[in-house]
């Protein structure tokens, strides 16, 4: 529609018919929509000529064309040039800084904005929302209250409600309910489901679940908004309750219900309820949702039924790097590395270009199946074929691949020469790796480092406190004992002299350790903890 509009202009150009102060508006607008800036500025230079600059509708026409073009030093050069402004000329040169995060510049308009209305105060406030910036959302939304009172709109409240969230301020939060409430907009849909995201992601279930009962028309994003905040607070059984009372209700699921639904199955591992919604995914015909489609092969991936995961996988219409990721994570996880690797290749064939998760997945396999020379060659290509820059938790990924095989000097290697900061994990890994083979100088390095972190988990003080029972190093186990008394912590395996004299083994020698040292699994672990450790790293690592 766009080029027709433009096509239209040149014709009028062509034929010696004059464009009006009507005409510009149009095509300036097709200019900004398809991002022509260079036809924009030719048609610029004829309204100069012609003199249609001192028209306000042409004005602005040009200021929101070179904004939609991303050309701000030309949006701000006709905004000051302009003989006068109306409220569209600031509204769109402030939410044109706002939404490119040019805040200072976006704030320093602001204050010249004379009486500047809740559009433009919205424009900033989403913007800044856009950006994560919800401390200054809650400071604007609070300057809003102030400047216009009773002229704050539901827009307003629903951005401070998102802010409120993400952040957690629940005082604030209520505070705009109360507001919500005094000016009439606790009935609207949109303000409902932000009310409700609200007290979810500030872990006031109850609050949230009273939201919902009270309103009188529940429609789908109301179901919706109840349904993520069981999800984010791992609520399992509840948000599977809610899922059926909303069938029983008459209330249609759309792809973003089951997609939420089914993705918490994944992340716990539920596979009779994973089940339960793929038989309604091909009931009602969902099953051509590429979202859907990428939860059901993660799912199945995470449950290890990867016969059914590959199943759904080869249906597939459409693939990406997604779908492929979690076949990869899933081998991955069943010490499949080599199908794994096969997947990747067959992926980077199909000219998917990976990402870095997809590279955790892959390097996390290599892990898992002992593929040592594979993972060092991925690790490798990352950067120079893939361009992806190493993160902290492809190091990690190295860090437990070369601790599986008893490679501790060149973990050690990693840990200390990488540009990040060794997480407490990444340490905790190397110190159990180092009591299994018996290399106390690498453990009592990594033991160190751990120690001045002072970390508040008691299993990696329980874990160090193992390596050096091991190693009958009674003097720094007496100094990690005194280090958690001091922080109040507990769970220190206990430990008898008559034990170490007749060399017995210590009281609750502990396959938990294996859970925290992220999923090391050794010769000497059953396949259960292992397991379970090692879904709680690729869980970790995938974000759920």
């Amino acid at each position: 529609m766009w080029e027709d509009v433009i096509l239209a202009y040149d014709k009028m150009v062509a034929l010696g018919v004059t464009a009006d102060r009507f005409t510009y508006p149009s095509v300036l607008r097709a200019c900004g929509e398809l991002r022509e800036v260079t036809i924009g500025r030719k048609i610029e230079q004829r309204i100069q000529r012609r003199r249609y600059g001192l028209d306000m509708f042409v004005w602005n026409a040009l200021v929101g064309m070179y904004a939609k073009c991303g050309e701000l030093e030309d949006a701000r050069r006709v905004f000051d040039g302009m003989p006068m402004r109306d409220v569209v000329s600031w509204n769109t040169m402030v939410s044109t800084y706002a939404l490119t995060g040019k805040w200072s510049k976006a704030f320093e308009l602001l204050k010249q904005v004379p009486g500047a209305n809740i559009v433009t105060w919205n424009a900033v406030a989403a913007g800044n929302l856009k950006a994560g910036n919800y401390d200054e959302v809650i400071r604007l939304v609070s300057q809003v209250r102030r400047c216009h009172g009773t002229g704050v709109d539901s827009v307003t409240i629903v951005i401070g409600l998102k802010a409120c969230g993400r952040n957690r301020y629940l005082r604030a939060g209520r505070e705009l309910h109360g507001v919500a409430v005094r000016l009439c907009f606790d009935s609207l849909e949109c303000v409902v489901s932000s009310l409700i995201t609200m007290y979810s992601r500030c872990r006031m279930m109850s609050s949230a679940c009273l939201m919902f009962r009270a309103c009188s028309i529940r429609s789908i994003t109301i179901w919706n908004a109840l349904l993520a905040g069981f999800s984010f607070m791992d609520l399992t059984e509840e948000a599977y309750l809610l899922f059926r009372e909303m069938i029983g209700f008459g209330v249609y699921p759309n792809d973003v219900t089951v997609l939420t639904v089914l993705s918490l199955g994944a992340r716990f591992g539920h596979l009779c309820h994973g089940r339960v919604l793929h038989c309604y995914i091909l009931k009602h015909e969902l099953d051509g949702s590429k979202l859907l489609e990428n939860s059901l092969v993660d799912m199945y991936s995470k449950c290890r039924e990867m016969a059914v995961a590959q199943r759904v996988f080869e249906l597939m219409q459409f693939r990406d790097k997604h779908a492929y990721t979690s076949l990869v994570l899933g081998y991955g996880l069943q010490r499949e590395g080599h199908v794994s690797l096969k997947l990747f290749n067959e992926m980077i064939e199909n000219n998917i270009e990976p990402d870095h998760v997809t590279m955790v997945a892959i390097l996390s396999a290599c892990s898992h199946s002992g593929l040592v020379t594979q993972g060092q060659l991925l690790f490798a290509k990352m950067a120079s074929i893939f361009g992806i820059a190493p993160r902290v938790e492809h190091f990690s990924c190295m860090v437990d691949l070369y601790c599986r095989e008893g490679l501790l000097k060149i973990a050690q290697e990693i840990i200390d020469k990488m540009p990040f900061q060794p997480t407490a994990a990444m340490l905790a890994t190397l110190i159990e790796a180092c009591r299994i083979h018996g290399n106390l100088g690498i453990g009592d390095w990594a033991a160190k480092k751990l120690l001045t972190m002072r970390t508040d988990n008691p299993g990696h003080y329980r874990l160090i406190a193992n390596m050096y029972i091991a190693a009958k190093c009674w003097p720094e186990l007496a100094k990690v004992r005194s280090l958690m008394s001091t922080m109040e912590l507990n769970m220190i395996p206990s430990h008898s002299l008559l034990e170490s004299d007749y060399d017995m083994s210590p009281v609750e020698r502990d396959d938990f350790l294996n859970q925290v040292a992220h999923g090391l699994s050794y010769d000497h672990l059953t396949d259960t903890d292992s397991s379970s450790s090692e879904e709680v790293k690729c869980s970790e690592a995938f974000g759920g």
